[in-house]
């Protein structure tokens, strides 16, 4: 494949590769995308109607520049919002029972969001020594619902203390869910890509880097680490995950965190209810992999979690799939490591990297937009250079 000079290639069509796509074109540069899927969204993707259930992540968190972006061009209209109803739905597993609210000892450390949690030391060991083991275990356990881990104890203490206080601190959660999830969003992204001029080939497998340069490499860390010639790797989750959609009862809880072995359980319907047909309610559960645990036992667990949360659910289930996300749920960062130390967005010879294991901050899929943001302009930069005569 060759690519013309002045033209920047985009290898990925799915969030970061959108969001690259639509920033060059904004900036003027001429851009073409690859896609090797016969559609675009790569993990922002969902299963067909009626039960539209998502294969990655599906809320925003309105606190950043990313979304700031997404909003100023209309991305992200269209917001669902759970009822009083719902949202009392809320409970906490500790103990095996559930519980509207977590154990003292984990809501008094919830309030000291201006503690500062060091880089250099596992959050296990950092928060033990300040609220004892068992509150270290439920706050790490309740952090798994977006680091997919089931060690999350083992990670940077600063890493995690930032997203326990983002998801569960005392600040009301920026969380945003659009109507549609996050394929109605990709939708208009790929719209927007297109009005702009950008040539979007679907159904293009890409197996060698572009003869001309700049390209910016949107695709996971594996696939980038093949197209580049180096190995590209970063600490990630592992995850069993279970979507089940069941005829609505009294006893459905809408959102339960699991503090005794970090699982998380989510309605979907209660922020949109075009994702299942009238009177049935679709859930999200997840439960991370132990180490060394068979897939069948990780399974075996959620199931046991989703009977806690929706009693009876077996006999009322009118859609269910499993899955193993492994490797594609994001950035987690080690003691000692930060964002900064993930795999550079700057490749060197006009060569840039975007996604979710990037060199950018946020959490997941912000990560895929801001490293986008930053291979976008690095890319432009590179786009205008060569094509001005001599």
């Amino acid at each position: 494949m060759s690519s013309n000079s002045g033209t920047i290639t985009i290898i990925g069509g799915g969030l970061a590769g959108l969001t690259s796509a639509v920033a060059c074109a904004e900036a003027g540069a001429a851009v073409v995308l690859y896609e090797a899927h016969r559609d675009l969204g790569g993990r922002g993707r969902a299963t067909p109607p009626p039960h539209v259930a998502h294969d990655g992540a599906h809320v925003f968190y309105a606190d950043g520049p990313h979304y700031r972006w997404l909003a100023k061009r209309g991305f992200v209209t269209g917001l669902g919002w759970p009822s009083p109803a719902a949202a009392a739905g809320l409970r906490f597993r500790a103990g095996g029972r559930l519980r509207r609210t977590p154990p003292v000892p984990m809501l008094r450390a919830q309030a000291r969001f201006r503690l500062a949690a060091p880089v250099d030391e596992d959050f296990r060991t950092w928060a033990s020594r300040r609220w004892g083991e068992a509150t270290a275990r439920h706050i790490a356990n309740a952090i798994s619902a977006v680091t997919y881990d089931a060690d999350t104890g083992r990670l940077s203490a600063a890493f995690v203390w930032e997203l326990f206080q983002r998801v569960l601190g005392p600040r009301p959660p920026a969380v945003r869910w659009v109507r549609g999830g996050w394929r109605t969003v990709l939708d208009r992204m790929a719209a927007r890509a297109a009005a702009l001029g950008v040539r979007i080939e679907t159904g293009a497998r890409v197996d060698a880097l572009p003869a001309g340069r700049p390209v910016i490499v949107a695709t996971d860390l594996a696939s980038a680490g093949r197209l580049l010639g180096e190995e590209l790797s970063w600490t990630s989750g592992h995850c069993a995950l279970l979507d089940i959609a069941v005829r609505s009862g009294r006893g459905d809880r809408t959102l339960v965190f699991d503090l005794d072995e970090g699982g998380f359980h989510e309605c979907y319907t209660m922020q949109d209810d075009s994702i299942a047909p009238p009177g049935e309610s679709l859930f999200q559960l997840q439960m991370p992999v132990r180490d060394g645990e068979p897939y069948q036992r990780a399974h075996q667990r959620l199931r046991t979690f989703a009977d806690l949360a929706l009693p009876d659910w077996r006999d009322r289930v009118t859609f269910q799939r499993h899955a193993i996300a492994k490797g594609r749920s994001g950035a987690l960062d080690l003691p000692g490591e930060t964002w900064r130390d993930r795999p550079a967005v700057d490749r060197g010879d006009g060569v840039y990297l975007a996604g979710d294991m990037v060199a950018a901050p946020g959490m997941r899929g912000e990560v895929s937009i801001n490293s986008a943001f930053a291979a976008a302009r690095l890319a432009t930069a590179a786009a205008l250079r060569s094509s001005v005569p001599g």
